[in-house]
C-alpha cells in the first residue's frame, strides 16, 4: 500500500508557507502600523501616497480591482466625523468657545484630519476586507 504524500504533487503545494489566519485584532494592529494584512511585515506604501502592486515579502495583491480603495473613504469620511464632533464638544462645551470662534478650527479639521488619515484608511480598508473575505489571504483569486 503507498502513503500520497502532499509534497509529491507540486500542484498540491504553494511556494509560500500556509500560516494560521490572522485575527480581527492583529488585522487592525497590521493595518495601524501600515503593514500587509496577509504577513505583517511587507509596507502598505513605498512613499507618502503611493502603494506598490504588491507586498514585498508575501506577494498579496493589494489593490484587488479599479476602484477597490473607494471603501476607504467612507472610512476617512467616518474617521473626521468622529474627530470633528469630539473637538467641537471639547472646545465648545470643555473651553467655552463660542460657534464663531469654532468655525474656522473646524474647517481646518475637515479638511487637515482626511489627508492626514488617508494612509491608515486605506489600510483599514483592506484589513477590514480580508477579515470578511479570506479568499483574500489564502491566495485565491489572485
Amino acid at each position: 500500500m503507498t502513503t500520497h504524500n502532499p509534497g509529491d504533487n507540486a500542484d498540491e503545494t504553494e511556494s509560500r508557507p500556509q500560516s494560521p489566519r490572522p485575527t480581527a485584532g492583529e488585522l487592525l494592529a497590521r493595518a495601524m502600523r501600515l503593514r500587509c494584512p496577509r504577513c505583517g511585515e511587507g509596507r502598505l506604501f513605498s512613499g507618502w501616497a503611493a502603494m506598490p502592486e504588491r507586498c514585498s515579502v508575501c506577494g498579496l495583491k493589494y489593490e484587488r480591482a479599479p476602484g477597490y480603495f473607494l471603501g476607504s473613504t467612507y472610512i476617512n469620511y467616518g474617521l473626521t466625523a468622529v474627530v470633528l464632533i469630539a473637538a467641537y464638544f471639547l472646545f465648545h462645551d470643555g473651553f467655552g468657545m463660542t460657534n464663531q470662534q469654532l468655525a474656522g478650527p473646524m474647517v481646518g479639521v475637515c479638511v487637515v484630519f482626511p489627508v492626514l488619515a488617508f494612509r491608515h484608511a486605506r489600510a483599514l480598508w483592506l484589513a477590514f476586507d480580508c477579515h470578511f473575505d479570506a479568499s483574500i489571504l489564502s491566495g485565491e483569486g489572485e
